[in-house]
């Protein structure tokens, strides 16, 4: 009983500790940054994450936050941000300053409002009341540090602190930075009376191995699966293979890629729902109508008319264009996935590498079909017309 009351602690305070179990006080560490005139901050703190430092001194009066953030671009004409993010814990709403130099060798600081880990980011206001801002650019170090006076209001005596840092700009817009390592572990909460920090718990990583099985699944559901199942519903009577044989094979390809697909869809689900009130991007949109259109061509085989219907050309054609909207639209979610996970090099090239090779299979597969065709075609037509018939007639027979 003594040892799982001790497990039962432990996994609360890796639940629930963030703030009580990693918190790390920084002793106050009055530093000097020259910005025009030179000012003292109360407290400096050597963040866990990106080589980055935090010195900042806080007014409780008035509840305003004097800030001097300090980081390395990940390129020389990268950037860095830092923000608060009043929603939680996540880099998602965090309320940033960015700042990144120009071509011209001068160095911008601006506003923006996170609102996806995809989307370009452009200046926008934030929810938060900043009365200053500036940036310089250090060519010894390479570093760029931001100064802002940011008003929280009053009695406030912690935040959620976010910062990154990126390798690209482009019209003002910081690019998307990496999402492996330090990346994923540069927020944490930030004391203001005491200047202590606290980093996010052992083995947090913004519920990144949810993600990757999210992919994993969808990779090997919608992005393989499917796909065979198409292939070999398109082109198995080409080769003449009987028609139960290629059914089966195509129906319990398309039903195991559908339940793995919508567990895939259900964790997509989850995870949007760690990023309350953030509008739903493009990735999440499609999933949602992949699943509509799938789930539909589900309980459209309850409804198939037999092969005599007068009604069975139309849900041929139903069945089809349905079908091959889903193919489509999960090629670019894939793809839109890897994106946004921005796995490691070598899990790029084995789907691209899957990925090419079921499309060279289609397109091999489509070249015969219309070789074999064109061929029957070429022979029917110099036959007598008799005998043409009648093979017409036995060809409609076996399909």
């Amino acid at each position: 009983m003594g040892h799982h009351l001790l497990l039962i602690l432990a996994v609360t305070v890796l639940l629930f500790g963030w703030d009580a179990a990693a918190q790390t006080s920084n002793s106050s560490c009055p530093v000097k940054f020259t910005r025009g005139n030179i000012k003292t901050y109360q407290y400096c703190n050597k963040l866990h994450a990106l080589g980055a430092t935090l010195s900042y001194i806080y007014h409780a009066e008035n509840g305003s936050l004097d800030i001097a953030f300090k980081a390395a671009p990940a390129a020389s004409m990268g950037w860095v941000g830092w923000g608060i993010n009043p929603k939680g814990k996540q880099m998602i709403g965090t309320q940033a300053l960015i700042a990144f130099r120009l071509s011209n060798g001068s160095t911008v600081v601006d506003t923006y409002n996170v609102v996806s880990k995809t989307l370009a980011l452009n200046p926008s206001k934030i929810s938060i009341t900043v009365r200053s801002k500036s940036a310089v650019y250090e060519s010894s170090s390479g570093k760029i540090t931001i100064f802002a006076t940011l008003v929280l209001g009053s009695n406030k005596t912690s935040v959620n602190q976010v910062w990154q840092v990126g390798s690209s700009v482009t019209n003002l817009s910081p690019g998307i930075h990496k999402t492996t390592g330090a990346n994923l572990k540069s927020l944490g909460v930030l004391n203001l009376p005491s200047g202590a920090t606290s980093a996010p718990p052992a083995g947090y990583s913004s519920h990144q191995t949810l993600k990757n099985i999210h992919g994993m699944i969808n990779v090997v559901s919608w992005g393989i699966m499917i796909p065979i199942g198409v292939m070999i519903a398109r082109h198995a009577i080409t080769f003449q293979v009987a028609y139960h044989t290629w059914f089966y094979i195509h129906a319990i390809c398309q039903s195991f890629g559908y339940i793995i697909g919508v567990s895939g869809w259900a964790i997509g689900l989850k995870l949007g729902s760690y990023s309350k009130g953030v509008v739903r991007t493009s990735h999440g949109i499609i999933g949602i109508v992949i699943f509509c259109l799938a789930t539909l061509q589900v309980f459209a085989q309850l409804l198939q008319p037999k092969k005599d219907h007068k009604f069975r050309l139309y849900w041929n054609i139903y069945h089809h264009i349905v079908g091959y909207s889903v193919l489509i639209l999960s090629a670019i979610n894939v793809l839109k996935g890897f994106n946004i996970l921005n796995p490691e090099k070598k899990w790029k090239n084995a789907f691209f590498v899957v990925g090419f090779s079921l499309g060279a299979t289609a397109i091999s597969l489509e070249v015969v079909k219309w070789i074999i065709f064109f061929r029957h075609k070429a022979r029917n037509s110099s036959k007598p017309l008799s005998e043409s018939n009648e093979n017409g007639q036995l060809n409609g027979d076996s399909s």
